[in-house]
């Protein structure tokens, strides 16, 4: 937040603070003892009234100690006009204003200064009372309901495919946990977005100053909600953590994996803080394994079941996704019909039942069952790194048939309901 030092116009209008006591209500002596000392110029309005206050305050002391009315040096501070009023009035319409006939046409035509110094006394010692200790709590107040994140300045960037059951599983974790972070729809064609980066998958999170990627959700997630608990630690050093390591399937194929990623790598006494017991954490690895390896290759032989159904899928991921005309038409049609074949594929490779349907339910089930009925989430009463993965992957589904007949089916929709509600409450800010 930004303050201005010597604002020339208050924002409701009208001339700034500053201006005001130097025009018209004081002479140079007044202005110097405000403004000498940094008491107004770059201050707040609640700031200036009470400085203000508390200059006033102390010209009523030393009215107090002249005991001689306006002379001598203190005249100075007030200005000089005729006594009978017959001077111009600001702001009035051209009454007597703050120069009334009054105020000096007291008996002797000369004010007391004990009574002078009195006015001062309590009228600027009461404003700068007042506004000091309504500045306190103001200040004390904005502290308490600003929302301190536990990533400080870091900048985030997600390179994604909106449909994506992987990036779907980082925005869930950052959408908890309330960081703010920019969006870079990847084209799935030519993919130019991270030409940048050697790592052709998604997601990728650019982090810091633009220089720190990291690869692969599981170790997005890791990675960062290690960072938010370790406060000694950069990210640079908590990515050591997760060597990358490199290797060739049966098929000859390279392939990269990334070692500890399910692991959030902290010390023992930071476990102890952050987890019920050393198995709850066992436990959420076990789960966010279990996401990887099963979970997430049972979307597309759900949701790419039918001809209908593959058609209905690639009309959305076309709709979401960044697919210049052409390449929508030709994904919307030739890729439903390709997905289609492959999800038989993917059918045949990963054993399942001839009604893939049925791997959904039991999975779910499976998922649900784990939870159990004494807690809300996996992670108790808030959602941990497990719950997140499992939401984020089978959100991806929302708006399709597959989603609709495992709400059905299953006995998810609770959990379910609960896991969007932190999510788009970014409960694990606070």
């Amino acid at each position: 937040m930004s303050v201005e030092t010597e604002p020339s116009f208050h924002p409701r209008g009208g001339l700034c603070f500053r201006h005001v006591l130097t025009a018209h209500c004081c002479k140079p002596i007044l202005s110097r003892l405000l403004f000498s000392k940094g008491i107004v110029g770059g201050l707040c309005k609640r700031k200036m009234a009470a400085a203000c206050g508390g200059a006033l305050g102390r010209i009523g002391l030393q009215f107090l100690r002249t005991r001689g009315g306006i002379a001598g040096p203190v005249s100075s501070l007030v200005p000089r006009v005729p006594l009978q009023g017959a001077g111009r009035s600001y702001g009035t319409g051209g009454g007597s204003g703050f120069r009334s006939k009054w105020f000096w046409t007291l008996p002797g035509r000369r004010v007391s200064g004990t009574v002078l110094g009195c006015a001062f006394l309590l009228g600027g010692g009461g404003l700068g009372l007042y506004h000091t200790v309504k500045f306190c709590f103001h200040n004390q107040f904005a502290q308490q309901m600003t929302p301190q994140s536990d990533t400080g300045d870091l900048r985030l960037t997600l390179y994604q495919y909106k449909t994506c059951p992987f990036c779907s599983k980082v925005r869930a974790f950052l959408d908890y946990h309330g960081l703010p972070y920019d969006v870079v729809e990847v084209n799935p064609v030519m993919r130019k977005e991270i030409q940048f980066s050697q790592y052709r998958k998604v997601p990728i999170l650019l982090a810091d100053d633009g220089e720190t990627l990291l690869n692969d959700s599981s170790v997005i997630s890791s990675a960062i909600k290690t960072y938010m608990i370790s406060k000694d630690k950069n990210l640079k050093q908590i990515l050591s953590y997760y060597p990358e390591m490199k290797y060739k399937d049966e098929k000859g194929k390279e392939v990269t994996e990334y070692s500890n990623k399910y692991w959030v790598m902290l010390g023992e006494q930071e476990v102890e803080e952050h987890y019920p017991s050393k198995e709850s954490m066992k436990e959420e690895v076990k789960w966010r394994r279990w996401v990887d390896d099963w979970l997430v290759h049972l979307i597309s032989p759900n949701v790419y079941r039918t001809p209908t159904e593959a058609l209905a899928s690639f009309d959305y991921i076309v709709r979401e996704g960044k697919f210049g005309s052409f390449e929508g038409f030709c994904a919307k049609y030739l890729g439903a019909a390709a997905m289609f074949i492959i999800s038989k594929r993917l059918k045949s490779r990963h054993e399942l039942q001839s009604d893939v349907r049925q791997d959904l339910y039991k999975a779910v089930n499976d998922w649900v069952t784990a939870i159990g009925k004494k807690r809300q989430f996996m992670g108790g009463t808030r959602p941990n790194l497990a719950d997140l993965a499992v939401y984020g992957v089978l959100r991806v589904m929302e708006g399709l048939q597959a989603f609709d007949d495992m709400m059905a089916h299953t006995s998810v929709q609770p959990w379910y309901e609960r896991m969007e509600r932190a999510t788009k409450q970014h409960q694990g800010k606070h």
